[in-house]
């Protein structure tokens, strides 16, 4: 699971994020491209947007889930 003190500084404030076991591999990206951006600097994504609807969350949760390194949290600031 994604370690909140690990956050990588680009997230948004809300309760999901990820930390800095990313390894760029662009699942959460293609799952929820709404919520996800790649860092072009860092070669990591994180979240640029919090979902707010069922639906949303839903997609997030399925990013979160599918996530190799487990670098998604949803246990961040809400």
């Amino acid at each position: 699971m994604a370690n909140k003190a690990d956050k990588v500084e680009t997230n948004v404030s809300g309760k999901y994020y990820v930390d800095q076991q990313c390894i760029d591999c662009d699942l959460c990206r293609e799952t929820a491209p709404a919520f996800f951006t790649r860092s072009e600097e860092g070669g990591y994504s994180f979240v640029s947007k919090q979902p707010t609807t069922e639906e949303e969350i839903a997609a997030c949760m399925e990013a979160l889930e599918g996530c190799p390194v487990e670098a998604i949290g949803n246990d961040g600031d809400t």
